[in-house]
């Protein structure tokens, strides 16, 4: 990770672990250790910048959560999180403890509580890069040229990506460096390496991200969630406080306009936000299984409660007519960019409270229920693929595959964002409208797009969104189903 190994290091004095019962005790050390530690290294920084010289390297390390029990508990059968399966010693590293303050205080409180053995929290062994350091810091010093005479990999440590992976999430790794077990899904590294890459591809810190996520893949979706937005904001009791636009644009005015950036990014996101993250976030993907996989590898570390897909598909079947429903209840996945992380023959489950809060969504903004719901709704197989133009090939395998495994629609982002969604234990469905039918001769042309948009993206995503307030109103632990939990699982989320 160095290149001069010749240099005295300097670290910040150090801390003996300490033992918490109290969770809010325990994250507030957590808190102080982080600070501490990127305090000492923006000083550092800051020293190397204006002076130009260095006598020393610079390290400081994250604070970790560690907890050893020695029995095997009697825990409710009937929790997926907030424990852990056997005794022994499980340790995770933890950054950036006050954007997580909500979800450290819940899940260090569960451990506690249902073990009724304390958390130690201490510093841990693994530097913490200074990139990382740095982030959002504006205390930061810098040169007036903007450059630096010095090496910064000769003075601090700097990301590893040898150690930022998804070992833990995929499986590959059960322990610890040290021979402790994971607490979490992810190391402090791997969620620092996320948080960078969607605040690049986002252009909004992560601190505004909700914990309700929906994903779209055209723009006319988000034009209609800031009316939406907006209209939540002139309601006093709708509970919802401010709307936040790329540029970390935040509006609590309702008829403040949205300065719009010169550039937008990759995937422009929008959040309408609420107490305690209990808002809803839109992620404008745009089209492709590669900008899905990137967008929910990065989310994942934020721990949401629940993502569901919100776009246009190709209807597949005769019987399906433009601007129908599709709900998906199993995925075809042709997409290619998990098969390394998540082999093709994973089945994806569907989640019993997605599904019914989705069917519960349509049938209250349609205002139809049972016989009457199968006229604009289908469930069945979404296929998703990574070749937009697949009706230019030969159609016989295709169409061949398509048939045999009984789909009914046709998009390329949904399955990727249901398989992410099951490898990061991240509840997950798909609702997509069908826009055009192409094994039928209907394709996508201007003029039948505008009449169709204009209709049915308000009521689609009228629909998403009151899906997302009916699991709101679900307890967690019924949410997050023992679905998504392996074998050898973490204790937190």
């Amino acid at each position: 990770m160095t290149s001069d190994t010749s240099l005295p290091i300097l670290t910040p004095e150090p801390v003996a672990p300490q033992s918490f019962t109290d969770a809010n005790a325990a994250v507030a050390c957590l808190e102080s250790l982080y600070l501490a530690a990127t305090n000492f290294l923006i000083d550092g920084f800051n020293r190397v910048a204006l002076g130009g010289v260095a006598s020393a390297r610079y390290r400081a390390f994250y604070p970790e959560i560690r907890f050893t029990t020695i029995r095997y508990d009697q825990i409710d059968s009937r929790l997926s999180f907030g424990h852990v399966a056997e005794p022994g010693i499980y340790a995770s590293t933890i950054t950036q403890p006050v954007l997580f303050r909500n979800y450290l205080r819940q899940q260090i409180g569960l451990l506690i509580q249902n073990h009724g053995v304390p958390v130690s929290i201490g510093p841990s062994t693994t530097p913490i890069p200074l990139h990382f350091a740095m982030a959002g810091r504006g205390d930061v010093s810098l040169p007036e040229n903007g450059e630096l005479s010095l090496s910064l990999r000769d003075l601090f440590d700097v990301p590893d990506l040898a150690t930022t992976n998804d070992d833990i999430v995929n499986g590959d790794r059960n322990l610890n460096e040290d021979g402790s077990r994971p607490l979490a899904l992810f190391t402090a590294q791997r969620v620092d390496y996320s948080l960078a890459r969607l605040a690049h591809y986002t252009a909004t810190a992560p601190e505004h991200f909700q914990n309700y996520i929906l994903f779209t893949n055209y723009q006319f979706y988000v034009d209609e969630f800031e009316a939406f937005a907006r209209a939540q904001l002139r309601d006093p009791e709708s509970g919802y406080t401010a709307f936040v636009a790329p540029g970390n644009i935040e509006i609590t005015d309702p008829e403040a306009p949205t300065p719009q950036l010169a550039r937008l990014p990759q995937m422009p996101t929008y959040h309408l936000k609420r107490p305690h993250g209990a808002g809803i976030t839109l992620v404008n993907i745009g089209v492709g299984p590669s900008n899905a996989k990137t967008a929910t590898d990065h989310i994942a570390v934020l721990r949401p409660h629940a993502w569901m897909m919100v776009g246009h598909c190709a209807g597949l079947r005769n019987s399906q007519a433009l601007g129908d429903f599709v709900l998906a209840h199993a995925y075809l996945r042709e997409d290619n960019v998990l098969d390394a992380d998540l082999p093709v023959w994973v089945p994806i489950p569907a989640l019993a409270e997605i599904q019914i809060a989705l069917q519960d969504a349509v049938a209250q903004v349609t205002e139809l229920e049972g016989y009457a719901l199968k006229r604009i709704m289908r469930t069945g197989t979404v296929a998703t693929i990574d070749n937009r133009n697949w009706e230019l090939r030969d159609q016989s395998g295709p169409v061949q595959r398509l048939s045999q495994s009984r789909a009914i629609a046709l998009d390329m982002e949904s399955a990727t964002i249901a398989a992410n969604g099951f490898r990061f234990r991240v509840p997950y469905g798909t609702l997509l409208c069908v826009s055009d039918k192409p094994l039928h001769g209907e394709l996508k042309l201007p003029g039948m797009a505008s009449s169709f948009y204009k209709t049915q993206v308000a009521r689609h995503l009228q629909i998403g969104i009151r899906a997302m307030e009916l699991l709101r109103e679900m307890p967690l632990e019924k949410i997050h189903s023992r679905k998504l939990r392996s074998f050898d699982e973490t204790a937190f989320l």
